[in-house]
């Protein structure tokens, strides 16, 4: 007892290999932290603390920082925002694309619920369990005092989601019109926002995809921020410049290219949101892509962007790197919201459904909007898909690995017959297969991360978790990107996924190793690290209300810290839930930004 009321340090990692995060040259050292802060980095003796971890051969990191995530609901039943906790994440946000739950008055509560069910696809009824409807909070300060109060295993950042706001001073049916704020309604947003941020809220989000939304609301009509006008947004905006702070996430897709957002209008509107706030903009969604036209579709994007930033504008592209197809039923299946007829057959019950999929004259305009579905991003064509499983029905495992475009031509079906026969036949419980969602060429998405105006790792954590799981995005850039083909270094990587995203942001005493930090601290086993299953995915049945979701776990991983408690050791959750709330106005002032090391 003596000696530990003696010691100076309560954890020293002891003789590993640090890469600090800044883009510095790694070094062999010991890192002593106290009070779940980085207390000394150089040599420190072993017996100055209370607990050492031996890292000899083995990698020392900050932790990653997520910055898409929709972890809204899984935080009140998993306090480690699993799978981003599993694959070295310590610090994701929230409140992403305009979705989240303030401000709520209680009679909004469950169509706040409804309004994740099928753009994110978080089951309503384990949502339910597991967040409930008895709500604490009305308010966006009391949202995050309510946030505060939450056992946590990574820390925690929220936007002002612009869903609820609108809902909040709109009403439903206003907010969903589209129709401008009055003065005094577009006065009380501002309030609302400013109050918000005033509470430590980091700016606001939201996604503008028009009537023929790619991400629609559980009835498949277009959401609030679908229709919003410029001129609300606009005025968002010129609040953010006047105070001076804050960070806007968006995707602003009116144009219909949900991916890398080519039309000019649709840019030129994210520049002067930029231009107005003075602030930065995290511009969702960049991706490098195989499919035949879009091959170099990133290389234009990321120019724009380089040039944004050459005019003064702060808009980073946040990319998908992560290989990882969609597997999914059309039980439940909504990413070809963009088409209508597509929209209006895949909503309702399954019986609904299984009427409308049957439908000769539905089906014949399902094939004539195939040409308006934007596939790049979501698995390519839809002849390009692959009859995954059959289960039930064993007469249809013929099927089984063949795309629907090689069965269409052998029974001279279009392919779209052939996917939606072969579904209803099977209960729509029949699985799809889609190709990668971005490239599987390393050169091409290793020369999207390299970009310095572009963060990796749109994960979409806790959302689409039946279809597929891009939190482990950490690992793979690891793996795939920096061991496996050398298009990075470690340095590098560590910089874009943990300096870069915390810089940008704004919450600027994390992302990196140095003496203060916080203690957000990977000890990892480079050459054994490894996503589990590495091409596929598990079944998990983990979620509230029995429900499932798909999922990678993580090998290789020795040690995950959150502010200088360990969270994860070789994959086994200790139970330690030392989560912070981070409000950014409280913490430190913006500082400069170092460069990678190379690239």
């Amino acid at each position: 007892m003596g000696r530990y009321l003696m010691v100076k340090f309560d954890t020293v990692i002891k003789n590993g290999t640090i890469i600090d995060g800044t883009g510095l040259p790694r070094f062999k050292g010991d890192i002593a932290i106290r009070g779940g802060i980085i207390a000394k980095i150089g040599r420190v003796n072993v017996t100055d603390a209370a607990q050492v971890i031996d890292a000899e051969g083995l990698i020392v990191a900050p932790g990653f920082v997520d910055l898409h995530t929709h972890y809204d609901a899984q935080i009140h039943w998993d306090p480690y925002c699993t799978i981003s906790g599993w694959h070295g994440v310590t610090s994701v946000a929230i409140g992403n694309c305009g979705f989240g739950f303030a401000p709520a008055r209680k009679e909004s509560r469950e169509r706040l619920l409804q309004m994740m069910t099928r753009t994110e696809q978080i089951p309503y009824e384990t949502m339910v369990e597991g967040l409930g409807l008895d709500w604490d909070w009305e308010s966006l300060p009391e949202w995050m005092d309510h946030l505060d109060r939450l056992p946590k295993g990574v820390n925690l950042l929220s936007y002002v989601p612009l869903n609820p706001l609108l809902v909040y001073v709109l009403g439903l049916e206003g907010a969903k019109s589209g129709r401008a704020a009055t003065p005094e309604e577009q006065s009380e947003m501002n309030r609302l926002i400013s109050e918000a941020m005033d509470a430590g809220m980091m700016g606001f989000s939201f996604q503008r995809f028009g009537k023929n939304s790619v991400q629609s609301d559980f009835d498949g009509t277009p959401m609030p921020t679908d229709l919003v006008p410029d001129e609300t947004l606009l005025a968002f905006s010129d609040l953010l410049g006047r105070r001076g702070d804050g960070f806007i996430q968006l995707v602003n897709a009116k144009g219909g290219d949900v991916v890398n957002n080519t039309s000019n209008a649709d840019r030129e509107f994210v520049e002067e949101i930029a231009r107005r706030t003075g602030r930065p903009v995290l511009f969702n969604a960049l991706i490098a892509s195989d499919e035949v036209g879009h091959e170099n579709v990133h290389t234009e994007t990321m120019a724009w962007i380089d040039s944004c930033f050459e005019r003064g504008l702060r808009i980073y592209g946040q990319a998908v790197t992560v290989r990882a197809p969609f597997i999914f039923t059309l039980e439940d299946w909504n990413l070809y919201d963009s088409s209508p007829a597509w929209a209006t057959a895949t909503v309702g019950t399954l019986e609904e459904r299984t009427v409308k999929l049957s439908d000769p004259v539905i089906r014949l305009a399902m094939i004539a909007e195939e040409a308006t579905l934007a596939t790049t991003g979501v698995g390519g064509p839809i002849e390009g898909i692959v009859i995954e499983a059959t289960p039930g029905h064993p007469e249809l495992a013929k099927y089984h690995g063949r795309t629907l475009g090689e069965i269409a031509k052998s029974e001279g079906k279009h392919h779209i017959n052939v996917m939606l026969d072969i579904g209803v036949a099977g209960g729509l419980k029949v699985l799809y297969k889609t190709a990668d969602i971005g490239s599987t060429d390393a050169k091409k998405v290793g020369e999207l991360v390299r970009n310095q105006h572009v963060i990796p790792g749109l994960s979409d954590g806790g959302a689409h978790t039946r279809f597929f799981t891009g939190g482990s995005f950490t690992t793979e850039i690891l793996t795939w990107l920096v061991r496996e083909t050398g298009e990075l270094t470690l340095e590098q990587a560590h910089f874009r996924l943990s300096y870069l995203p915390a810089q940008a942001a704004g919450f600027t005493d994390r992302g990196f190793l140095r003496k203060g930090a916080p203690a957000d601290i990977l000890v990892y086993d480079f050459a054994n690290l490894r996503r589990v299953p590495e091409m596929d995915y598990e079944i998990a049945h983990d979620f509230p209300a029995n429900e499932w979701r798909r999922v990678q776990r993580a090998e290789g991983y020795r040690w995950i810290m959150v502010n200088g408690k360990v969270t994860f050791k070789d994959g086994v959750c200790t139970g330690a839930t030392p989560g912070q709330l981070l409000r950014l106005n409280q913490l430190n002032e913006e500082q400069e930004m170092p460069r990678a090391a190379a690239g």
